[in-house]
Formats: structure tokens, sequence, C-alpha cells
């Protein structure tokens, strides 16, 4: 069966193929007699390179199901994305913080803070030495 449109559009802008998906149509769990046990109406998504597992028994078609379960993986995958897109975006950050020129009132508070520790240092002495 053929993605829809969307879908396979939003598969595709995050990079993912579809041959890395596994699919499988199972039997559900839960309420729903006869026809929950007579059914596969379940879809279990498997995205091998990342190992994301999804599984959709929300409706009784399974081809609602199935759309839902792709959404739902898409979702998934955009998310772990974007993480790792913010993830480097904070490093890029944390380094320009660390490496930036120190403004001149910085400057000055630690010089003055050198000084004021020196002044307390200066008082200490040896022990016994007086």
């Amino acid at each position: 069966m053929e993605l829809p449109g969307n879908i396979a559009a939003r598969f595709a802008a995050v990079g993912a193929s579809e041959s890395d998906v596994e699919e499988r149509f199972i039997r559900g769990s839960g309420p729903g007699g006869q026809k929950i046990n007579k059914t596969s109406s379940t879809i279990w998504l498997r995205h091998r390179p990342t190992g994301i597992e999804v599984r959709c028994q929300d409706e009784r078609s399974q081809a609602a199901n199935r759309e839902s379960a792709w959404l739902e993986l898409c979702k998934r995958l955009e998310d772990r994305l974007r993480a790792a897109r913010d993830a480097a975006q904070q490093q890029r950050e944390k380094s320009r913080r660390q490496t930036r020129q120190k403004s001149h009132g910085q400057k000055v508070r630690m010089i003055q803070a050198k000084k004021h520790r020196a002044r307390n240092k200066a008082h200490r002495g040896r022990v016994g030495d007086e």
C-alpha cells in the first residue's frame, strides 16, 4: 500500500526512507469482543535505524490506524531531529559565550576581586613565625 502524499513528504523531509520502517498488522487487545479478536486492525511500526516503535489501535479500521501510526512515527522522527538541532545550537551558543571577550566592567570587577583576595591573603602568616 502506498502512503498518502502528505505523510510521504513529511517522512522524506526528515531524511528517512520508507524501506527503513518495519510494518506489521497485528491483532489488538482490550475491549471489543469478537471483532477485536478476529481482525488484525492494530498497526505496529518500527523505524530500524532509530529503534522508534509506534503502535496504533485507536480506530476499528485498519486503514485509519495505519495512517495514524505513520503520522505518529513522522512526528516522533521530527521531534528527534528538532532535539538534535536544538542541542547543536545550544552547544554553539555555550562555546560562543565561553570564548567571547569580557566587558570593561567585568574586567574591573575581576581585578578588584583579585586585589581584595590578595589583601586577605597578605594578613596570613606561618604558624609559629611570630
